[in-house]
């Protein structure tokens, strides 16, 4: 079995900018709200597994941590994919973003104890000026802000231990605050809001 995918990854979380996770350093990881939640979305360019074309496809991860540390694991998890993907794509989407068959989510999915069934649900997306906001069907809001400088450059993360984890292109993430972010799915431990985020580019294979 071969696959790839290749697209843009945008990550929220409950923490204040900057989400101290990010250095993947245990003693740093004071999560704000004294858990982390993190929902994650994947807009795919382009990408096939095992013979079934993904490119078109938003899918999204949706994650709870209780701490003390990320590292302590003890996760919960859910995968959201539109509901106009098929069986096989929705298959596919699943077994990527859970980490069974490797790429940039086998390391934070190594931390989820209980993953919760897959959902079909609408996944809408617009973006404008340089800002992305997505409707996850009832589960919650998505939304996402590139900071720039003031030579019109994105400020980045570069070289961190979950921008190598997440496989971005060249270890680069941008800056990202996700305030507007809420989270409800009623089946995840907590209701959260976000602020913190990281957005960039990735390409997966196996």
């Amino acid at each position: 079995m071969t696959w790839n995918l290749a697209g843009e990854m945008i990550e929220t979380c409950s923490c204040n900018m900057l989400c101290p996770c990010w250095f993947g350093e245990a003693e740093l990881m004071i999560m704000d709200q004294g858990f982390c939640g993190t929902s994650i979305l994947f807009r795919i360019r382009e990408g096939n597994f095992d013979g079934t074309d993904l490119a078109g496809q938003n899918a999204v991860a949706s994650l709870h941590f209780p701490g003390p540390t990320l590292f302590d694991g003890q996760g919960t998890g859910r995968i959201y994919v539109d509901e106009s993907a098929s069986d096989a794509q929705r298959k596919a989407l699943e077994t990527i973003l859970q980490g069974q068959v490797g790429g940039g989510m086998e390391v934070p999915a190594s931390l989820i104890t209980k993953w919760l069934s897959t959902t079909a649900t609408a996944i809408t997306i617009e973006e404008k000026d340089g800002k992305i906001h997505a409707s996850v069907g009832d589960a919650g809001e998505l939304a996402s802000r590139r900071l720039v400088n003031e030579l019109g450059k994105n400020m980045t993360l570069h070289n961190t231990v979950f921008s190598m984890a997440f496989q971005y292109k060249d270890h680069v993430g941008d800056l990202a605050p996700s305030e507007g972010t809420s989270w409800k799915d009623p089946d995840l431990p907590v209701v959260w809001e976000g602020r913190s985020g990281v957005a960039g580019l990735i390409s997966w294979s196996g």
